[in-house]
């Protein structure tokens, strides 16, 4: 994937962890929610770790280089 496509699948992805979470809040005990909850937890922090080893990291929380922690900020911002 390029980035544009990356970020789009980031943002799907965390959408459909939010969109599950909030479903689990009312149905706790549903297995097929959970375990769809579970696949799209591991799709997003897998696309959140390709776009940090590709693009650099997206939030200081995704920068794991202490020799280049601050580095981040001057890479081309998401939007760019």
């Amino acid at each position: 994937m390029n980035q544009e496509q990356l970020l789009h699948w980031i943002s799907l992805t965390k959408f459909a962890c939010v969109d599950s979470a909030l479903y689990l809040d009312t149905h706790p005990c549903d297995p097929e929610a959970i375990e769809y909850f579970k696949e799209h937890v591991q799709f997003y922090n897998e696309a959140l770790a390709e776009y940090s080893k590709s693009y650099g990291p997206l939030t200081l929380a995704h920068a794991h280089h202490c020799d280049t922690y601050w580095d981040w900020v001057n890479q081309p911002w998401p939007w760019q």
